[in-house]
C-alpha cells in the first residue's frame, strides 16, 4: 500500500520503493494546464496553444483530445482565435505578432519565468551585459533572450563558460533558466566568476522552488537506491536533470520514462530498492501507474520520503479569471 502524507511503510528487508516528495506538478504547471482546461470550457473548441503547454506527452495528448490545438507559431492560428502561451513564456516579438493578428491571447507563462523576463529587461535598461545560463533552443531561453537580444548571451554549459566573450567584464550579470540542475548552474557561475570576478548575481535565485525541491528529494532517495526511475518526457528539462542528479547522488542506475509501459524489466534484475520521482510537469496518475507496475513485480513496500512541503498556488491569467467570473465558472483561489 502506498504510504501517504510522508508516512513510511515498514520495510521487511525485501524489495521496496522509495517515493520522493515533492514530485510532479508545480504551481506554474498546474496553472498552465488549468488555463487551457478553463479556456475550453469558456470558449469551446478549438482553443489554440502555442508550443506544448508543458513538456509532457500525456498532458498534451489529453488536452488535444478535449479540443486543444497545438501549433508551433502564432502564424498558424486563425485570425481572431483564442491562443494560449505556454508555461515557458514567449518573447515580445511573439506577443506583437499575436496582437497584429487580433488573436485573443491567454498568457499562461509561469510567474517565476515572468520574473526572469523582468530581470532581463531591468538589467538591459541599465545597459548591462547579461549571461543567460540555459539550454540553447529551449522555449524558456528563447523567450527570455527575446526580451533584450542585444544584451543577452546564452551560456549553455559549464564548458561554454570557459569560452564566452563579453564586451565589458565590469558590467556583467548572470540569469538562468528556471529548470536547470542547481549544481550544474552553480558550477557554470563559478567558472564564469573565475574569468569575470565582477560578475553580478541576480537579485534572487532564478531556479524555481519546484525544480530545487525535486532535486533535493531525488538526492535523498538516490543514495539508498539501486535504481531511480524518473517519470517525465524527453523534452522536459527538469525531468532530464533529475536523472543526472540521481546518478550524481549515488543511484546505481537511473532512467527516465514517459509512463510505466516504458520500464524495461531488465533494469530490475538484482535491484532491491527502486527510487521513484517525477518532473514538475507530470500528473500524479503516471507515478501511481509506475508504483503499481513495480508492485506487480514484487516491490510492494512503498516509503514516501518527504523533504519539503509545497503549498504555493498561482492564480489564473487575468483575462481568463475575468471571463470566468462573468460566466460564474469555478476559479482557482489566489
Amino acid at each position: 500500500m502506498l504510504a501517504g502524507g510522508g508516512e513510511r511503510a515498514a520495510w521487511d528487508g525485501g524489495r521496496r520503493v522509495l517515493l520522493a516528495a515533492p514530485r510532479g506538478y508545480c504551481a506554474g504547471v498546474d496553472r498552465a494546464v488549468e488555463a487551457v482546461e478553463k479556456a475550453l470550457e469558456l470558449y469551446g473548441a478549438p482553443v489554440y496553444v502555442r508550443k506544448e503547454i508543458v513538456h509532457n506527452k500525456h498532458v498534451v495528448r489529453t488536452l488535444a483530445e478535449r479540443g486543444a490545438v497545438f501549433v508551433q507559431e502564432t502564424s498558424e492560428v486563425p485570425e481572431g482565435a483564442h491562443v494560449v502561451f505556454s508555461a515557458h513564456g514567449v518573447s515580445p516579438a511573439v506577443r506583437e505578432e499575436a496582437a497584429a493578428r487580433s488573436l485573443r491571447a491567454i498568457d499562461a507563462t509561469c510567474p517565476l519565468v515572468t520574473k526572469v523576463h523582468r530581470e532581463a529587461v531591468r538589467f538591459a535598461e541599465r545597459d548591462a551585459e547579461i549571461l543567460l545560463i540555459g539550454h540553447t533552443g529551449h522555449e524558456e531561453v528563447e523567450g527570455t533572450a527575446g526580451e533584450a537580444p542585444e544584451h543577452i548571451t546564452v551560456v549553455d554549459s559549464p564548458e561554454a563558460a570557459d569560452a564566452v566573450q563579453v564586451r565589458d567584464p565590469d558590467n556583467l550579470v548572470w540569469l538562468s533558466q528556471t529548470t536547470l540542475s542547481v549544481d550544474e548552474t552553480m558550477e557554470t557561475v563559478r567558472r564564469l566568476r573565475e574569468r569575470f570576478p565582477n560578475l553580478a548575481d541576480p537579485p534572487s535565485d532564478d531556479i524555481c522552488y519546484a525544480t530545487q525541491n525535486r532535486q533535493v528529494a531525488v538526492k535523498k532517495i538516490a543514495a539508498e537506491s539501486d535504481l531511480v526511475i524518473v517519470v517525465g518526457s524527453a523534452n522536459s528539462s527538469n525531468s532530464v536533470r533529475l536523472v543526472e542528479v540521481a546518478l550524481d547522488a549515488g543511484a546505481g542506475a537511473s532512467h527516465r520514462v514517459d509512463s510505466a509501459a516504458e520500464i524495461d524489466d531488465a533494469w530490475l534484475e538484482g535491484v532491491t530498492t527502486v527510487g521513484v520521482t517525477s518532473g514538475a510537469s507530470v500528473p500524479e496518475v503516471l507515478v501511481r501507474e509506475v508504483v503499481a507496475h513495480l508492485a506487480q513485480r514484487g516491490y510492494g513496500s512503498v516509503e514516501e520520503v518527504t523533504t519539503a512541503q509545497e503549498d504555493l498556488v498561482f492564480s489564473l491569467p487575468t483575462d481568463l479569471r475575468r471571463d470566468i467570473k462573468r460566466r460564474s465558472l469555478p476559479v482557482t483561489p489566489v
